[in-house]
């Protein structure tokens, strides 16, 4: 599985952004996918999290204001979208995609991809 982030720019406070993250490769073994971010000088938090099933998870800090989605074609994952809305300065952060593969009964792998760059200033 191959995940590439894009959409990434420099919105103002109170503004929107959509992300998105496209899937390739053996995409059927994906049983969930993330935005993760990592602000400056701070560790990797995870933001939100859909599951094949379509349930979702959310980081408390953005509950009410992100949203997770997907474009998801037959068994097989697509794109992710991460949808911002009523941004902070404190969502400044590189956004990475991840997504939970299964490799095998008993085993299963993270992928990331390279990153987007979301940047929340006046």
């Amino acid at each position: 599985v191959q995940l590439v982030e894009s959409g990434g720019d420099s919105v103002q406070p109170g503004g929107s952004l959509r992300i998105s993250c496209a899937a390739s490769g053996s995409t059927f073994r994906i049983n969930a996918m993330g935005w993760y971010r990592q602000a400056p000088g701070k560790g990797r938090e995870l933001v939100a999290r859909i599951r094949s099933g379509g349930s979702t998870d959310y980081a408390d800090s953005v509950k009410g204001r992100f949203t997770i989605f997907r474009d998801k074609a037959d068994n097989a994952w697509k794109t992710v979208f991460l949808e911002m809305n009523n941004q902070k300065t404190d969502d400044t952060a590189v956004y990475y995609c991840n997504a939970n593969e299964v490799v095998s009964i008993e085993r299963s792998v993270e992928v990331w991809g390279q990153g987007t760059l979301v940047t929340v200033s006046s």
